[in-house]
């Protein structure tokens, strides 16, 4: 899977001169948290709406004033961060999430041909490839079953599944505490007690597991 197929596109950008007010307000429109500065389609860098939250006072007249005063003064280009980190859209997702974790980031703005195409966050990794893997909110009985990720194994499994007349979902694998391969299958049933005695029958131990 690419960049671009999980990237949020049309992103709304806002110029160096916009007051800090107004991107607080144009944030909250849109419910997002970052805001790509640009000025005259060149990328000078991003505010988040924790930099924007953190616009104090440094004078000393009354608090309430200064922070009145200092919200309708102060424009972007005063708090954004300029360091921002970009990835091309044919990039893989396994490379957006690697150089998020690098550079310690929650987005990153997808650049082609120095023009922005688009934006990907946290949010769109969690929600558009964590969860469907996962299966989070899908319906059915998730089983692990100890030693099944083998390949002889797993095939067992699922012609076993399959041999009940139960649609298989989402299946994975994982390193089971002993160096060994689990394997998780999500099952289209609420009723796994027969899917489970069968296994057995097999020499396979299965247990459900909370979705």
């Amino acid at each position: 899977m690419l960049i671009k197929d999980i990237m949020t596109t049309n992103v709304v950008t806002a110029p160096s001169t916009m007051l800090v007010s107004d991107a607080k307000k144009l944030m909250k429109e849109h419910n997002f948290r970052r805001l790509p500065v640009v000025d005259d389609g060149k990328l000078l860098g991003i505010v988040s709406e924790g930099r924007l939250e953190r616009v104090a006072p440094k004078t000393t007249t009354p608090l309430l004033w200064q922070i009145t005063y200092l919200v309708s003064h102060t424009t972007v280009k005063d708090v954004l961060e300029k360091n921002v980190v970009t990835i091309a859209p044919e990039a893989t997702v396994e490379q957006g999430v690697a150089l998020a974790q690098q550079k310690k980031v929650g987005a990153l703005i997808v650049v082609k041909d120095d023009a922005i195409v688009g934006i990907v966050t946290t949010n769109d990794f969690f929600y558009k490839i964590v969860n469907p893997t996962l299966g989070v909110g899908e319906a059915g009985t998730r089983l692990l079953v100890h030693g099944g990720g083998s390949g002889k194994a797993a095939q067992a499994i699922i012609g076993k599944i399959d041999s009940l007349g139960i649609a298989i979902k989402i299946i994975w694998t994982l390193r089971s505490p002993d160096g060994g391969q689990d394997v998780i299958i999500q099952m289209d049933t609420e009723d796994a007690g027969r899917v489970i005695k069968e296994l057995k029958k097999l020499g396979y131990s299965a247990e459900i597991r909370a979705r």
